[in-house]
């Protein structure tokens, strides 16, 4: 959609590393409002300072029912991203991370009815799926969650479908395959694969690799992602379902290592760690549905993201020197 004139989102989350690409995204459409509620835990002010005097920000927990009663407020449309976004740190603070993901998007859902919001997107995750031999993975298959993360996501689409089908909210649920891209935490002891191989290239230590390495994933640029909730906002037929988004090509751990190392001019190490609890060995999305029904296709491939993702470190200055 070339414009949003007129209109009015709430980014929940806004600050982290999906969040802000989706805020400033938003402000190059036009809207009248764009609102952004996080309380900073995961996310960073960073993300959102060249943005800041442009957007609504509310500081605060998503679980804190008066300040999502506030947020919503006005709002046409959520894109609802808040969360814990790490499997590794599920499996060790299970309570919270079940807390924030379900307990969050609860009350998101319920101030949304209350609010008369036409149409509430959410962030949930290809980690529902478990680690089923099935692929490419399509929207049909039983959920096997095997981390609360995961567990916790797959809470969150039946709070979704419940309150489209009881209070007839508007809701669709996005499942993202292994996003990467400006703006993801590389510093975190939780860090994300890309920006954690990217770092590690950069400082010339050897890349930690959990397990053989021919794990593989379904690597998603985080424009794509972006790209999918504009189009999940207004798709006709969307509501109430849910849908894969990737880019549909699988991609080992050791192939991406080599593509970094080709791209960053480095030479290329690797270190085997012991398998984690909690992570499955492939993914694959099909994403057929989103391309029939929300008119998705992923318009940047794995080298061309992953060379905007370099760049925008090295301009950054986030990556360590050697």
């Amino acid at each position: 959609m070339d414009s949003l004139a007129g209109l009015r989102f709430l980014v929940t989350g806004g600050g982290g590393f999906i969040g802000s690409n989706l805020v400033r995204h938003l402000l190059d459409k036009g809207p009248e409002v764009v609102r952004v509620l996080d309380d900073f835990s995961t996310g960073r002010r960073e993300n959102l300072a060249p943005v800041a005097s442009a957007i609504e920000l509310l500081e605060g927990d998503i679980c804190d029912g008066a300040l999502v009663e506030r947020a919503v407020e006005g709002i046409d449309y959520v894109l609802h991203q808040a969360a814990i976004p790490s499997v590794p740190r599920s499996v060790e603070e299970p309570e919270r991370t079940t807390a924030v993901i379900v307990a969050g998007t609860v009350t998101v859902l319920a101030k949304a009815v209350r609010a008369g919001v036409k149409r509430v997107v959410v962030a949930s995750s290809s980690s529902v799926y478990g680690d089923s031999d099935v692929l490419p993975k399509h929207e049909d298959m039983p959920l096997n969650p095997l981390s609360p993360y995961a567990a916790g996501k797959g809470a969150c689409e039946l709070l979704c479908r419940s309150f489209h089908q009881v209070y007839r909210l508007e809701t669709v649920c996005l499942r993202y395959f292994n996003i990467f891209g400006p703006r993801q935490d590389p510093n975190s002891q939780y860090a994300a694969v890309i920006p954690k191989f990217i770092t590690e290239l950069a400082a010339n230590r050897p890349l930690p690799i959990f397990g053989d390495g021919l794990q593989s994933r379904d690597f998603t640029y985080v424009g794509n992602v972006v790209d999918a909730n504009i189009l999940a906002c207004f798709a006709q037929n969307a509501p109430g379902r849910t849908f894969n988004i990737g880019c549909g090509e699988q991609v080992t751990l050791l192939e991406l290592a080599d593509v970094l190392g080709r791209l960053m001019g480095c030479a290329l190490r690797i270190t085997h760690l012991p398998s984690r609890a909690g992570d499955v060995r492939h993914s694959l999305a099909d994403i057929t549905r989103a391309r029939e029904i929300l008119g998705y296709a992923p318009s940047v491939d794995l080298e061309t993201g992953l060379r905007r993702t370099i760049s925008h470190f090295v301009a950054s200055k986030t990556l360590p020197q050697e």
